[in-house]
């Protein structure tokens, strides 16, 4: 496990190294540093800006080798959100390390949680919050399919489904009690009347009546949800969601 003065330290060897680049125009901390929350599990989250000139697969490369040599990082993975690339490292210390690049013209706040270290950045818009229409629409779309793999007998398929519908009813209470609704950041800030009654929602064994028990107090949990942001919405799909989290019949 890494320690706190562990990971301050690399954070802070990385911002140097930032500095010295010439093809970075500007370098930022994100997430919980940003924020002043950070705790004993927080990582690392960093973003730069990329000139013109240079190409990000280049400059990733070599920040890539960097974590590898002097960091030991033992594995990385992408992930793409627009033309901004953040490449997530795993060190040996099990330490997080969040490395963003986007093109000089894009690099700015998309949140909140940005704090700007060196260099100039652009304003951007900030990061919308999922819809709460979409929210629905995923939620009720799960539920068709955990009700179609329990028929099935696929029980694992049925309770991720489950899961999935139970997920999105949690980011929609998220939605309307304006916590972030992404990655399940906001659901220890939601009040437990809207909490507890979910929990009756968790699969607690791999067995048909239990998941389909589970399914129907989610199918419940959402119309509930659904009332409270849409009225006339709720109405209309109150009969099907009331069908499709129904146990299906042997």
């Amino acid at each position: 496990m890494f320690t706190a003065e562990e990971r301050e330290r690399i954070r802070a060897e990385l911002l140097d190294a930032a500095r010295e680049d010439e093809r970075l125009t500007g370098g930022a901390i994100t997430g919980s540093a940003a924020a002043g929350s950070l705790d004993a599990w927080s990582d690392i989250d960093l973003a730069f800006g990329v000139r013109e000139d240079a190409r990000i697969s280049d400059v990733m490369t070599d920040w890539t080798s960097r974590m590898i040599e002097r960091y030991r990082s033992l594995h990385h993975v992408d992930v793409v959100s627009g033309s901004w690339i953040y490449r997530v490292f795993l060190l040996a210390s099990t330490l997080q390390v969040d490395l963003a690049f986007a093109p000089a013209a894009e690099f700015g706040a998309r949140a909140p949680t940005f704090r700007l270290v060196f260099g100039r950045t652009v304003e951007l818009p900030h990061a919308v919050p999922p819809q709460a229409e979409s929210l629905i629409g995923y939620a009720w779309l799960y539920g068709l399919h955990a009700r179609s793999s329990l028929a099935r007998g696929r029980l694992w398929q049925a309770e991720h489904m489950v899961s999935a519908m139970r997920d999105h009813v949690l980011a929609l209470a998220c939605v309307r009690h304006g916590l972030p609704a992404r990655e399940g950041r906001g659901i220890d800030r939601l009040p437990a009347d809207v909490t507890t009654p979910l929990e009756d929602a968790l699969v607690r064994t791999l067995e048909r009546a239990e998941i389909g028990r589970a399914l129907c107090v989610t199918g419940a949990a959402l119309l509930d949800e659904t009332r409270r942001i849409d009225a006339d919405l709720a109405r209309r799909l109150e009969n099907a969601i009331r069908e499709l989290s129904a146990a299906p019949v042997a």
